[in-house]
């Protein structure tokens, strides 16, 4: 059987078509799964996707009217899929539940520690040979406080490296970890945690309740110095509301992996076209703002993982198992 992979980036694709031999075909695509190119899997009972992807209802019924029964999707996430309809089509869809928290918890480190020390400017300045360290100047992390709004496995990680910094730790979440308990992370509300944090990162899932989970109101209750930092979703940032606060001088720095109007622009070369988005085209004009294109899951270590949880996803499906990353079982 061929599997018909979506999405698939060029450092990606020799994982993959190791993780599946001996086991199936996988036709790699570079391209994204959007309404356009879903007639491409006709024939194809199981396709693979990535977090990019969008499969609304008109793409998953594309795909079932061509014989696709199960999609796998290469991410925890997975609000680009529309379930119902998914389950309404009797069609099987799995994601992979977790892989590894240190990809990321990592990366938005370096996203705080860039904006914070102004590393990007700074090499640009050098590639000049300017070496002044005029508005270069940074501020320690030791002594000061932490908000970590989402405190499960990636929170966790994110908190360890905190710890090790000597930072106060604050946690928000609906359930507390008793292991970021006992690093000394004290729970509180999440106005009080804005208020007080000077390091703001964010690692909660993205669902209906934590939309805008920063709005124009939490972002200014947040400290005026304070660094935000989202590795996680770009929908739980209400970005015109960000970029207003940016626009009367606000935050030390704003740390960026996601957007919330990323798909169809992150993962892809735009670099020779007009953006239409006129908020991201203003975001990243802001001097003190870094963003990259949802790349803290990209280790070999995640994204190994990631292809091997597909693997067996597959696996699963065909011998007619189900795991805890199904999420519509085959009907």
């Amino acid at each position: 059987m061929e599997i018909l992979a979506f999405g698939v980036q060029a450092d990606e694709r020799p994982l993959i078509e190791r993780a599946f031999a001996g086991h199936h075909e996988v036709h790699c695509l570079d391209v994204f799964l959007t309404e356009d190119t879903a007639p491409i899997a006709r024939g194809h009972e199981i396709v693979s996707t990535s977090v990019n992807c969008g499969l609304g209802s008109g793409v998953l019924q594309t795909l079932a009217a061509g014989g696709t029964q199960m999609i796998a999707q290469r991410s925890t996430g997975f609000n680009n899929v529309d379930l119902p309809v998914a389950e309404r089509l009797g069609m099987t869809v799995a994601r992979v539940s977790s892989y590894s928290p240190y990809s990321v918890a990592e990366f938005a480190w370096t996203l705080a520690m860039a904006v914070n020390r102004r590393v990007v400017r700074a090499s640009t300045r050098t590639r000049d040979f300017d070496f002044r360290l005029d508005g270069l100047m940074g501020r320690d992390l030791h002594g000061r406080t932490v908000g970590v709004l989402g405190t499960g496995k990636i929170g966790e990680a994110f908190t360890r490296i905190a710890h090790g910094f000597g930072m106060r730790l604050l946690g928000w979440d609906v359930a507390e970890n008793p292991a970021c308990r006992d690093l000394g992370m004290a729970y509180v509300p999440k106005e009080e945690l804005l208020a007080e944090a000077d390091l703001v990162s964010l690692h909660v899932p993205l669902m209906p309740e934590t939309q805008h989970l920063l709005d124009a109101a939490a972002l200014k209750a947040m400290k005026d110095d304070a660094i935000l930092v989202n590795s996680s979703r770009g929908g739980l940032v209400d970005t015109a509301a960000l970029v207003a606060e940016l626009r009367e001088g606000r935050f030390t720095g704003v740390g960026l992996d996601v957007y919330e109007a990323e798909a169809g622009l992150f993962f892809l070369d735009k670099s020779l076209e007009a953006i239409a988005d006129d908020t991201l085209a203003r975001l990243v004009t802001f001097p003190n703002v870094l963003v990259t294109s949802h790349q803290a899951y990209y280790t070999e270590d995640a994204v190994g993982q990631i292809v091997a949880t597909t693997v067996r996803n597959v696996l699963d499906y065909l011998a007619g198992r189900r795991s805890e990353n199904v999420l519509v079982p085959r009907s």
